[in-house]
């Protein structure tokens, strides 16, 4: 399958699921900063969403344990649900977020880092540098924004 390039560069080719992935085209100086980079992001999604679940569930987060700091009234019980639904959403944001983190340290373990996975293209340094555990090139994910391609 192939598709026009929103930019004019010619066509992208989508490759079969089973098709294996070209190496990757980074040097190990780039691989490793981007690994180093990747690391870094996911302690910190780590630290957050530790620090989310205490605020989710009222650990450490100054409420006293005794039921007069329960909420009584209607609005507040509601106010409270909202919040914890919110705060959980936002754990669970953090937690795909991580797996794709997991998922890019994986390929550059594996040599493949760096390469679109649908197109099998090289994804450029910009976008690797703006979103470290890209798994598709620019063009690919525009056309994924679109609706153009699953």
């Amino acid at each position: 399958m192939t598709f026009p390039a929103d930019d004019g560069g010619g066509l992208i080719r989508i490759m079969p699921d089973d098709a294996p992935l070209p190496k990757s085209p980074l040097s190990r100086k780039e691989l490793t900063r981007f690994r180093k980079l990747l690391l870094e992001r996911r302690a910190t999604l780590s630290a957050d969403m530790r620090q989310l679940s205490n605020e989710a569930f009222d650990r450490n987060s100054g409420v006293a344990a005794d039921r007069s700091a329960v909420p009584l009234h209607m609005a507040d019980v509601g106010t409270d649900n909202y919040e914890q639904e919110f705060t959980l959403g936002l754990i669970d944001n953090e937690r795909a977020l991580v797996r794709e983190i997991d998922d890019a340290l994986e390929r550059i373990d594996d040599g493949t880092y760096g390469i679109c996975l649908k197109t099998h293209r090289p994804i450029g340094i910009a976008r690797l540098e703006a979103k470290p555990w890209a798994r598709y090139c620019i063009e690919y994910a525009r056309l994924r924004e679109q609706g153009r391609v699953p």
